[in-house]
């Protein structure tokens, strides 16, 4: 089969890679209906990868049909409509049972592997097909009212959004700002406005997402100080900070824009080891800091109801759908944050 794989830096290519099989008697095989390009996907692309492989498969954000399924999977059957939750679990761990899969037990001591993608332990989803483990715990159905597009965008940004905007314990009435207006923080203006943000305010240097935030109903901070900008609207700061994008420089304007007792909720990815917080300055401040990786799955059941419901609508966030053969070509997209490039779908079928 196809698959696009990680070459190096700024170098991707779709090559011929094996067919995927169940892993083992729990696991399954999707064929891939449509599959995600994720801002975390940019830092392989970047160089700045999660592992030394080169050669595997990218990506783990899919939405796609089951193919075949290991002898001891129950509850799922082949032809199913599933997507792949970005956050992998093992099934039997405390926490895993409790749907935390971010807190995998297992996956800290080595023994699993928490993410598609990150290397050849477990080949991504922009691919052709591709092989899940433990499927009853990482494949989830999909309702036909939730279209390819939402369900991707709900194998994670969605996902990472909600958890950003419940971590930051937004309320009726509350103010928020949004650091970071890629998917995620597109989708956490969204989330804000579902958990009754009074005004959401929307942050980033690129000028068409600042336009596509205002569109969703952001107030778009168009100021080269963006931090004066939000005090001087809400007389000292927003109630809560959602940063989406991981960068040193986005944090210290996160917890700079929120007010005395404010809240920041971190949900962008940094590998950053040493973040230089200024601990006493966020002590007399009686700052709020949350920080974390999203359990795709416990966050699952609301939002899928949501979105069939309407009330979110994670489609809008895609601008584009590119052939698999154009992966090379979707990836310098994605990373140009060209104007009008938001969230880019790759099709395995054209």
């Amino acid at each position: 089969m196809r698959g696009l794989t990680y070459r190096g830096p700024e170098l991707v290519s779709v090559v011929e890679v094996p067919d995927p099989k169940p892993p083992d008697e729990f696991g399954a095989v999707v064929r891939v209906h449509a599959a995600g390009i994720c801002g975390s996907d940019l830092h392989i692309y970047h160089g700045h990868g999660f592992s030394p492989d080169l050669g595997y498969c990218l990506g783990h954000e899919a939405v796609g049909e089951i193919t075949a399924l290991g002898s001891r999977v129950d509850g799922l059957a082949v032809g199913d409509r599933v997507l792949l939750p970005a956050s992998v679990g093992c099934s039997s761990c405390r926490q895993c049972r409790m749907g935390l899969i971010a807190r995998c037990e297992t996956a800290v001591r080595g023994a699993t592997v928490p993410c598609y993608g990150l290397s050849h332990a477990l080949p991504g989803s922009q691919a052709e097909a591709v092989a899940v483990p433990h499927a009853v715990t990482n494949l989830v159905p999909v309702p036909p009212e939730v279209s390819d597009a939402d369900a991707v965008v709900l194998t994670d940004n969605a996902p990472t959004a909600w958890y950003g905007a419940r971590r930051g314990r937004i309320t009726p009435g509350d103010t928020v700002a949004v650091i970071g207006l890629g998917p995620v923080g597109l989708m956490a203006v969204q989330a804000a406005q579902v958990l009754g943000a009074a005004q959401v305010f929307g942050v980033d240097p690129v000028a068409s997402r600042l336009a596509r935030a205002a569109e969703l109903g952001a107030v778009p901070i168009e100021s080269a100080d963006p931090k004066g900008a939000i005090r001087a609207a809400t007389g000292g700061g927003v109630d809560v900070a959602i940063e989406a994008v991981g960068a040193d420089a986005s944090i210290a304007l996160a917890i700079s824009a929120v007010r005395a007792g404010g809240r920041v909720s971190v949900i962008g990815v940094s590998q950053n080891k040493a973040y230089p917080m200024h601990l006493m300055a966020a002590q007399v401040k009686e700052l709020e800091f949350a920080i974390g990786l999203c359990s795709v799955q416990y966050e699952l059941p609301t939002l899928l109801a949501l979105s069939a419901g309407g009330r979110l609508r994670p489609g809008e966030v895609v601008s584009h759908r590119l052939p698999l053969s154009d992966g090379a070509e979707a990836y310098r997209l994605q990373a140009s944050r060209e104007d009008g490039v938001s969230k880019i779908l790759l099709d395995p079928s054209a």
